[in-house]
């Protein structure tokens, strides 16, 4: 007579963003019992999908990283693979002194690998500070700093303030003032570790890139938003429980073994805990059972911003070339702008051009670290100013007939400077009590690659070995 099988591990995931899908997903495979906790009405996170004016688009991310493995390999996981699709121009403008001017070719989160680049954008004396730079003494770096300490100490001010952080502000919505090097730009941390030409450091990143690399960045014909649906979906049909609208309200030590996960709806027990949810939430949820995680998760900054989806009639963006207008928060300053950064939608996607051809629709992002305007605004206001700055940006008055707005309070947490070392105290703290990880964007990168990495850890830390 065979010995009864061992009971399945139980394991719940807090969080039903695309973190908490992509842990959830892998614990299944492992043979865990898995239940999904989100406290809001749907899955998916900050990937988010609408029809604005006849026109579906992403109101979230929409695209990620393709050069590197984790979220192109879940989106084919998913069955979406015939649907990855790349940007049809992914040349952006960025406006400087009041023009706009070709986001440079070759630099590395805007910084140039020569001065030549940057001639034009920048004003004269600018550029000669970049051409100097590979003069200057470049001794290693032997701590963490802020981004725009060590690329302002090295090619000057106004590239941080007219290219870094645009980009910066894009990724994190943060200011390169107090972002991490080390958390945000790891490429070129390690080459100030060793010392050496900033400028040389450039283009040797950009020569030991394979020409057969592809596209940076990949989509999804329909939205990357279809991404966290169809896992949502996979993951029911394969047994496990989603459960969108429960909150999680309390995380304790089951005395039995195991924790105790709290929600309006009761109590339930589990052998282990994913948290999937951002810095705050996380934070709040580990105060009694792991308050030195919690003190480390609760000293992170979050971010907010707005996006503001506006349909407009074809013929008022005939002749725009290029995927978008980044604004500097010096150039919007000078010019009065509230945006920070706008996207041709037909332009860099096939799919959303496809749709229909009398209506074309631009995302305008609103917002960065310490901003609260945009998000607390009513839409109408929200819808006025991303209205007239396009307008402004695009050097032509729009008429939008239909329109969409939505924030992402907390979306964004901010690597400050220490942020690794603190990630990593909180992993400590999270792993010595045992059957708990941590994932989500607070932890490796705040794209979908990254959060999709971290999933995977944390259920590999929680379930190290498939069940027989």
């Amino acid at each position: 007579m065979s010995a009864p099988a061992a009971p399945r591990p139980r394991v719940v995931v807090v969080g039903g963003g695309i973190s908490g899908l992509a842990a959830a997903r892998r614990l299944l495979h492992r043979g865990a019992d898995v239940e999904v906790l989100e406290a809001s009405p749907r899955t998916g996170g900050v990937l988010q999908r609408a029809e604005v004016g006849g026109v579906v688009v992403d109101l979230g991310a929409e695209s990620v990283l393709a050069r590197r493995p984790e979220a192109v390999d879940l989106v084919r996981a998913a069955g979406l693979g015939e649907d990855l699709v790349h940007p049809a121009t992914a040349a952006a403008a960025v406006r400087s002194h009041g023009t706009l001017h070709r986001l440079p070719a070759g630099t590395l989160m805007g910084v140039p690998g020569s001065a030549e680049q940057v001639a034009g954008l920048l004003g004269p004396a600018a550029v000669e500070r970049v051409r100097a730079e590979e003069d200057l003494p470049a001794p290693p770096l032997e701590h963490d700093v802020a981004v725009a300490d060590y690329v302002a100490g090295r090619v000057g001010r106004e590239v941080v303030d007219r290219l870094v952080e645009p980009l910066l502000g894009g990724v994190y919505a943060g200011h390169a003032d107090r972002l991490s090097l080390r958390a945000t730009v790891p490429v070129l941390w390690e080459h100030a570790c060793r010392g050496g030409s900033l400028l040389a450091a450039v283009r040797a990143i950009a020569a030991a890139r394979p020409a057969d690399a592809g596209p940076v960045f990949a989509g999804v014909t329909g939205g990357v938003a279809r991404l966290p649906e169809a896992l949502t979906a996979a993951l029911t049909a394969a047994g496990a429980t989603v459960r969108t609208g429960s909150p999680v309200t309390a995380l304790e030590r089951d005395p039995a073994g195991g924790w105790r996960v709290g929600t309006p709806g009761g109590t339930r027990t589990a052998d282990a805990v994913v948290l999937a949810v951002p810095a705050p939430v996380a934070a709040a949820l580990l105060r009694a059972a792991v308050p030195g995680a919690a003190a480390e998760l609760g000293a992170v900054e979050t971010a907010g911003m707005v996006i503001a989806a506006l349909a407009v009639p074809t013929a008022e963006l005939a002749g725009l070339t290029g995927s978008g207008v980044l604004v500097p928060p010096v150039e919007a300053a000078a010019a009065g702008l509230r945006v920070k950064a706008l996207t041709l939608s037909a332009n860099k996607w096939d799919w959303v051009a496809a749709q229909r051809p009398d209506v074309r629709v631009l995302r305008v992002s609103l917002g960065r670290a310490g901003e609260h305007e945009a998000l607390d605004a009513d839409d109408a206001d929200v819808l006025r100013w991303a209205t007239a700055d396009a307008s402004t940006l695009l050097g032509r008055e729009l008429h939008p007939t239909g329109s969409a707005v939505v924030r992402w309070a907390d979306g964004l947490p901010q690597y400050a400077v220490g942020h690794r070392d603190r990630v990593d105290r909180a992993r400590a703290a999270v792993a010595a009590a045992g059957g708990l990880a941590l994932a989500g964007a607070v932890l490796d990168g705040v794209g979908v690659p990254a959060c999709v990495a971290a999933a995977a850890r944390a259920a590999d830390e929680v379930l190290p070995a498939p069940v027989e």
